[in-house]
């Protein structure tokens, strides 16, 4: 009973010293820039880990971290911590409406899609699914006045944590606010049990959306074709600027020739070194090198 209450009262300290260590692995195996100023940030999160494997020091932790049997059987569990996973449903509605209003029908008055093709979507860090699942209520409407439409959506994120909240696709209640409620009606299904206040998102929806465990430093995607529209929002604010060019570059090639990528509304990016041009506030479109050239835009 004492050794318990002396372990309920530790508080291990997070040296500078093991900080950085983590901190120069998260950025190299993740992308993810980790200042000094989150030092405690990681040392709160972390801590539940060493609870979990009873560790005293997170030295020892960091020595099992990156052992072979570490990096094996570890290495998801501290993804999961040192991640942060904001998402909501319908976040930065606008893009939305830019979609269904703007680029929905250039693509289909390109023909690049009906007629057996459908059009292929990427929501890059999907966290607990409420991007991709915003996105398949969006298509979905979209389907109904437009005979000959179809769509298919890779969600993916590198926490596979929130992705066995997205795949079962059951939210609180007061989670699904921003979405209209028409859509709720149709995409949304109560609990049966009244006491427990969720919803869960229609097994037709579900079915339309393909999540994964993907990290986006990866330098093979391996999907098996390329994209239509890509959304990668709010994830570059936690990148450096060559990281972030690195990402962009590999989208990009991952990005059908008119396509579309979507960007968060506070990342700014430099197309100069990109086959991208602005079509709207954070929203570009891949073009030829010459008729990038042709229209004189740049971000």
């Amino acid at each position: 009973m004492a050794s318990k209450r002396r372990r309920a009262s530790f508080h291990p300290h997070l040296s500078t010293r093991d900080f950085r260590v983590l901190a120069r692995f998260i950025h190299g195996r993740f992308g993810i820039k980790v200042p000094d100023v989150k030092k405690g940030m990681i040392e709160a999160r972390l801590c539940k880990r060493l609870s979990r494997l009873d560790m005293g020091s997170y030295a020892q932790y960091c020595d099992y971290l990156f052992s072979p049997e570490g990096m094996e059987k570890e290495l998801s569990h501290f993804i999961d911590e040192v991640t942060t996973n904001k998402t909501d449903f319908f976040r930065e509605a606008n893009h939305f409406t830019c979609l269904v209003d703007e680029v929905l029908p250039a693509i289909m008055g390109s023909r690049r899609v009906g007629a057996g093709h459908k059009l292929k979507v990427w929501s890059c860090a999907c966290s607990r699914g409420d991007e991709p699942y915003t996105l398949a209520m969006v298509l979905s409407e979209f389907a109904r006045s437009n005979p000959g439409f179809d769509f298919s959506i890779l969600a993916t994120d590198i926490s596979t944590r929130v992705l066995e909240v997205a795949r079962r696709g059951v939210y609180d209640a007061s989670e699904i606010a921003p979405v209209p409620l028409a859509l709720r009606k149709k995409y949304l299904l109560k609990s049966k049990d009244p006491r427990r206040h969720q919803v869960r998102i229609v097994p037709g929806l579900r079915k339309k959306v393909m999540f994964r465990q993907l990290n986006l430093m990866d330098s093979e995607y391996r999907l098996d074709r390329a994209m239509d529209i890509i959304f990668c929002r709010n994830v570059t604010i936690y990148f450096d600027t060559e990281t972030t060019q690195q990402l962009m570059l590999r989208l990009c090639d991952r990005l059908a020739p008119g396509g579309h990528l979507f960007m968060g509304h506070s990342e700014f990016l430099d197309c100069k070194m990109l086959p991208l041009v602005p079509v709207a506030p954070t929203v570009y479109k891949k073009v030829r090198t010459h008729e990038k050239e042709g229209t004189g835009s740049g971000c």
